[in-house]
């Protein structure tokens, strides 16, 4: 499933953002980058998913 949300953060931003955080200040952020440009919707959207990522491991690791 991380591998479909990075392609749909690639392909189109938005999409990987939604499945990510769903309905956020985060998805409306990167809809407002990605209509300025794709690159930045782009850059915008696997750097909040890696972020996301981060962020789980390190809840796992400290339960």
């Amino acid at each position: 499933m991380k591998l479909v949300r990075y392609a749909l953060g690639i392909l189109i931003p938005p999409v990987g953002v939604f499945m990510t955080y769903g309905l956020s200040t985060t998805l409306v952020i990167n809809i407002l980058l990605t209509i300025l440009g794709w690159l930045p919707g782009v850059i915008h959207a696997v750097w909040a998913i890696a972020k996301h990522e981060e962020k789980v491991n390190q809840q796992e690791g400290s339960v």
